[in-house]
C-alpha cells in the first residue's frame, strides 16, 4: 500500500504527517456498511501492516454520524435469503475485519459522533481508543433484529473495556449507551465537542512517538489477554528487550542527557 496514492472505492482516505484518516462516507444514510465496504476495510487494515509511512490511524464518519452498521437493504435483506455456507462466509469475513484492526501495528483512534450502532459500534470497539462528542449514541443492537450479541468479537472485547455486567446489559438489551455513560464506563477515553479534531491531535502525537514500540504495546495488549502472569512477565521481558535494541531508545536517552525532546523515527 502507498498511502499517498491509495484510493479506496467505499470510504474516504486521507494521509498526512503519518496519520491516515478513514472516513465512512455515506452521510445521507448515516454511513452504513455493505458487503464491499466490510471487505475493503478488512483488506486496508491488513495492508497497513506494511505501510511504514502510516504511524497512526483515525476512523470517523461523515455528516455528524459515525456509522449505523450493516445496511438494511444491502446486507440484512440479502442475509435473510442466504444459505448456511454463505452466512458463515459473511460472519467470518466481518470478524476478520476486527482481527485485521487488532493485528495492524498502528494505534487506531475512533472519532465518534451521533449514531454508532451495530457493526459501527463494533468498529469503535475494535479501535484502540475512542473520542466521542456529547451527541454520540452507541448501541450493540443485534438483539433488536433477532440476533445474538456475540457479533464480531463483542463478547470477547466489550467486557474487557467496560466490564462483564455492563457489557451483558448492552448486548442483551441492545439499548443505547449515552456518551456520558460511555465516558464513565471507560468505553470513551474523552468527550469533546469536535471529536475528529481531538482524535487527529491524539493520532498526531502518537505518530510522533516511538512507533515501533507502539506496535509492540498493541501486540502485547492483545496477546496477554489469556495468559498467566508468569507468561505475561516473560513476554514483556522479551518484548521490552527488543525495544531496548532500537535506535529510538538510544535517541531518547541521548535527548534526555542533552535536555532535549527526542525525535523518534520508528527504527
Amino acid at each position: 500500500m502507498d498511502p499517498e496514492t491509495f484510493q479506496p472505492a467505499h470510504f474516504q482516505w486521507d494521509h498526512a504527517n503519518g496519520v491516515a484518516t478513514v472516513t465512512l462516507n455515506r452521510p445521507e444514510r448515516k454511513n452504513p456498511l455493505t458487503f464491499e465496504s466490510y471487505a475493503e476495510l478488512r483488506d486496508t487494515f491488513r495492508a497497513l501492516a506494511y505501510a511504514k509511512d502510516v504511524k497512526a490511524v483515525v476512523i470517523a464518519g461523515a455528516g455528524g454520524n459515525f456509522s449505523s452498521g450493516g445496511d438494511v437493504h444491502e446486507i440484512i435483506g440479502p442475509l435473510t435469503q442466504m444459505n448456511m455456507p454463505g452466512l458463515i462466509a459473511f460472519t467470518r469475513m466481518t470478524g476478520d475485519l476486527v482481527a485485521a484492526m487488532r493485528a495492524c501495528p498502528q494505534p487506531i483512534v475512533a472519532a465518534i459522533d451521533g449514531v454508532c450502532a451495530g457493526a459501527g459500534a463494533i468498529l469503535a470497539m475494535a479501535s484502540d481508543m475512542r473520542i466521542a462528542t456529547p451527541a454520540a449514541r452507541t448501541a450493540f443492537l443485534f438483539t433488536r433484529v433477532g440476533l445474538a450479541g456475540c457479533d464480531m468479537g463483542a463478547c470477547a472485547i466489550l467486557p474487557r473495556i467496560i466490564g462483564q455486567g455492563r457489557a451483558s446489559e448492552l448486548l442483551f438489551t441492545g439499548r443505547t449507551m449515552t456518551a456520558e455513560e460511555g465516558l464513565a464506563w471507560g468505553f470513551h477515553n474523552k468527550l469533546a465537542d469536535d471529536a475528529l479534531a481531538e482524535a487527529l491531535a491524539l493520532a498526531r502525537s502518537l505518530a510522533a512517538g516511538p512507533t515501533f514500540a507502539h506496535g509492540v504495546t498493541k501486540t502485547q495488549l492483545d496477546a496477554e489477554w489469556a495468559v498467566s502472569l508468569e507468561t505475561a512477565l516473560e513476554m514483556e521481558a522479551q518484548a521490552q528487550a527488543i525495544c531496548m535494541a532500537t535506535n529510538d531508545f538510544k535517541r531518547a536517552f541521548e535527548a534526555f542527557a542533552a535536555k532535549k525532546t527526542p525525535e523518534f523515527k520508528g527504527d
